[in-house]
């Protein structure tokens, strides 16, 4: 994809579920991966914001990624997370299970068809194989952009 390289690029990625879905996001935007708690609630926030959480001292924003994709709510259990991510502001993302941490060679990946799920197809990178799964390589800096680390700074 790009430029000729000496070896096949790869891809180190964290990857997730929401629903029956796997995506997965490059691992040098995770700083960390906390199981959930308790987020406080902040007025007149996107649909999609949770609210804050203290991080060893520091307060960072919460979204849900399931709001913010349109998917049907779900109460966390034991399995959900929140990956704290960094796009320029360090904000933390709810998803229902963290998989695993892997590597993908990059031919492995495609781009994304049209009309990908209710996942805006600006927020994908492409389509990952693997022997009996795919993986959506979504584009966290695209998908937390300018209008959502705005509306989340006056949070801050």
């Amino acid at each position: 994809m790009g430029a000729i390289a000496v070896s096949p690029d790869i891809l180190q990625l964290v990857t997730f579920t929401l629903g029956n879905e796997e995506y997965a996001i490059d691992i040098l935007k995770v700083q960390e991966i906390n199981r959930m708690v308790d987020i406080t609630a902040v007025p007149n926030s996107p649909h999609y914001v949770e609210g804050v959480i203290n991080l060893r001292g520091k307060v960072i924003p919460v979204i849900s990624l399931r709001k913010r994709f349109g998917f049907d709510a779900r109460a966390a259990d034991s399995q959900s997370r929140i990956m704290v991510v960094d796009v320029g502001v360090t904000v933390g993302i709810i998803v229902d299970a963290v998989s695993e941490v892997l590597r993908l060679s990059a031919d492995t990946v495609e781009p994304p068809p049209p009309m990908t799920s209710s996942v805006g197809s600006e927020f994908i990178k492409g389509v990952g194989k693997l022997k009996d799964r795919l993986l959506i390589l979504l584009d966290i800096d695209r998908l937390l952009g300018h209008e959502e680390i705005h509306g989340m700074a006056m949070v801050h």
